[in-house]
């Protein structure tokens, strides 16, 4: 699976989140509080495995995941033109309600 398909779903996403915001986790933190079974999350981190975005690693008994952002530079290199078309659009945007108010 890419990188673009992973982000594509929002438990994933909500995930790489909650690893970007504290750092790395335990299965047991990251499906704490979650609306589905620690199966349900595993499944969800092994696709960020696999695509690069999560590293894991053993500590004792537990598996620990940790954000590995540099595989998202090519989702980021991909839309960054589309960025800027929005950001021209927007600045055209301001400049009419500016002149014509």
């Amino acid at each position: 699976m890419s990188v673009f398909e992973a982000v594509a779903d929002p438990v994933r996403r909500d995930l790489l989140a909650v690893l970007r915001e504290y750092g790395p986790a335990s299965l047991n933190t990251l499906a704490e509080g979650r609306p589905m079974t620690r199966q349900a999350v595993t499944k969800h981190l092994n696709v960020l495995v696999k695509c690069g975005l999560v590293r894991a690693h053993r500590r004792g008994r537990e598996r620990i995941h940790e954000l590995d952002p540099e595989p998202l530079k090519e989702l980021a290199d991909f839309l960054a033109p589309y960025a800027a078309a929005w950001d021209d659009r927007l600045d055209r945007l301001q400049t009419y309600l500016e002149e014509n108010p």
